[in-house]
């Protein structure tokens, strides 16, 4: 966990838990000063380029909180530089509860994570919403090449903090594709088996 995240997530009230259930001292070194958003580093940004979704959270301005499941193909989050987050916007059930929210507050959390690998990790930031007519290039730059979805617009992820998880709880999920690319092998291996066995019979 980087100093600053612990800076924006550990407020008094969430302080003052950690007293209560014995844990602040172990948090203790998260107190940055320094309020210097972290930056993105090559692990991080290997990781957030591989993912095919993540979690967008937001906060309307009645205070609800909003959690929106963001997908489309392994990268269509991008790392544009050390602080910078962005994506295109596709064209979904037309609520556009997240788009109003960040009307009201730029505020916003990602959660990342990788069943296979049972990684996840968390991110604050403050996003910017880009229209077309604003930015024609930028949002065509996000837009991810050869996916069949209707772009609306991008949006812009300034990185404030995040945090890695450790992988406990999170069940071990394998993707479907390779799934079926492993019993498509076990399923070639064990015809080539019987037929040596078939061959083997034949011979005695």
């Amino acid at each position: 966990m980087t100093g600053h995240y612990g800076q924006v997530a550990f407020t008094p009230l969430v302080a003052e838990q950690q007293s209560i259930h014995g844990s602040a001292a172990a948090y203790a070194r998260m107190a940055d000063v320094d309020g210097v958003p972290d930056r993105i580093g090559r692990a991080e940004a290997a990781f957030i380029s591989s993912r095919d979704s993540f979690f967008l959270a937001t906060v309307s301005e009645t205070g609800w909180p909003y959690v929106q499941h963001r997908g489309g193909p392994p990268g269509f989050l991008k790392v544009i530089d050390e602080t910078t987050l962005g994506f295109a916007d596709f064209r979904g059930n037309r609520q556009y509860i997240t788009r109003g929210n960040l009307d009201h507050d730029e505020r916003v959390s990602l959660f990342l994570i990788d069943y296979q690998l049972q990684a996840r990790m968390k991110i604050f930031g403050r996003a910017r919403v880009v229209e077309p007519e604003d930015d024609p290039e930028l949002v065509d730059s996000l837009a991810p090449v050869g996916h069949p979805v209707r772009v609306e617009r991008a949006i812009l992820i300034d990185v404030e903090a995040y945090d890695w998880n450790c992988k406990q709880h999170i069940p071990q999920l394998v993707p479907l594709a390779v799934a079926r690319h492993t019993v498509a092998e076990l399923t070639e291996r064990i015809s080539e088996l019987e037929a040596q066995l078939a061959a083997a019979r034949e011979a005695m």
